[in-house]
């Protein structure tokens, strides 16, 4: 779907789509913890790729005629000549049997199978990382909410750069 749109921006939701449905399916096998964190991390992803699409892209919205794949016949083959031996694997491959059972905590489980003793670690580098987005906002914005009414807050009419609004 992805190759198929004009737009930049419909591409992007149809990625974002894409990623919904496989935390979706992550959901369906019981990881609700990691279902519900692939969702909420692509849909938060996406939006931010969204805007950026809009923001730098000449054709964001699709008006002009244009097309994300180069060399139509070629990656054609190389994508049918792929799959023909994933699947070959997929059939043909001896897969073993089952052992054990299933964990009493499957997020518990996938988290240690993942980083293992450094969990921790990578939790508090996620907490750093939102701080660190959290702090260049805020560093970012050259005034704050309320500044435009003055230091006092005191001021009937708000001074702001751009006028707009209501006017009252």
């Amino acid at each position: 779907m992805v190759f198929v749109v004009d737009s930049m921006a419909r591409a992007t939701f149809a990625l974002l789509a894409s990623f919904v449905l496989t935390g979706v399916a992550i959901l369906l096998l019981g990881l609700s913890y990691l279902g519900v964190l692939i969702i909420l991390m692509m849909v938060m992803e996406m939006m931010v790729m969204a805007v950026f699409m809009i923001m730098y892209m000449m054709n964001p919205a699709g008006l002009m005629p244009m097309t994300m794949v180069h060399n139509k016949v070629g990656s054609l083959a190389v994508s049918v000549g792929v799959f023909l031996l994933l699947a070959a694997g997929i059939v043909f491959v001896p897969w073993p049997e089952r052992t054990g059972g299933p964990p009493a905590d499957p997020t518990l489980a996938l988290g240690e199978a993942i980083m293992g003793e450094h969990m921790l670690v990578m939790m508090l580098v996620g907490l750093v990382l939102f701080a660190t987005m959290v702090s260049a906002t805020v560093l970012t914005t050259h005034r704050g909410r309320y500044d435009r009414y003055g230091d006092d807050l005191r001021r009937g009419r708000p001074d702001d750069p751009i006028g707009g609004g209501l006017d009252r």
